[in-house]
């Protein structure tokens, strides 16, 4: 199933060194999204959005169909479009620590690929190796599940969250796992935000 025209698609990441990178990631309806707002919110710095969900509801809505194997790469490259275009965003906030949070990584996209289709293209498993974050974040699954357009495993919440671990100490990702209400969240953050900062 590999046989997916890499050739076509930019997978590099761009970071400016004095950007502090967060990747939250986690299984659906996790509060992935909410954490990453609120946390740009709270320390005042932009935040990528989840290309994917874009992508694939503007194909739900003009074909009223979902993700296939031949949307992964342009998915992934309109993700790494996005998240290096607010990378370059983040070094022109006031504040001296420069910190983006993204809503999803090619991590998470090769995960989901080998979960869904027991593969992944080539391109997408190297650069989704490659990629650095100065900190990952994993989700817990103590939010309610929420139904929409896009998301269809409201009872697999427990074994894709238990993939994205042993994923992530596979390939020896470090990450912290994040649990609570939305408050408690950002507190979680912000005390390993400031221990990195330290360090």
């Amino acid at each position: 199933m590999n046989g997916n025209d890499a050739t076509a698609f930019n997978l590099t990441q761009h970071t400016p060194k004095s950007v502090i990178k967060v990747a939250v990631l986690g299984a659906e309806s996790t509060g992935k999204t909410t954490l990453c707002r609120d946390l740009a919110t709270h320390f005042g710095c932009p935040w990528v959005p989840e290309y994917m969900r874009t992508y694939l509801q503007a194909k739900w809505d003009d074909e009223q169909l979902t993700c296939t194997w031949d949307d992964l790469l342009p998915i992934a490259q309109g993700q790494i479009e996005l998240e290096n275009k607010l990378a370059k965003q983040a070094t022109q906030t006031q504040d001296n620590s420069h910190y983006l949070f993204c809503d999803t990584s090619l991590f998470e996209l090769m995960v989901y690929s080998n979960w869904y289709y027991d593969d992944c293209p080539d391109a997408l498993t190297q650069a989704a190796l490659a990629h650095h974050y100065d900190l990952i974040l994993l989700t817990d699954i103590d939010t309610p599940w929420v139904a929409d357009d896009l998301r269809d495993s409201p009872h697999q919440r427990d074994e894709i969250s238990a993939y994205f671990e042993n994923q992530l100490n596979l390939y020896q990702k470090p990450f912290f796992r994040v649990s609570g209400d939305r408050e408690q969240r950002v507190q979680q953050v912000r005390e390993i935000v400031e221990k990195l900062d330290n360090y």
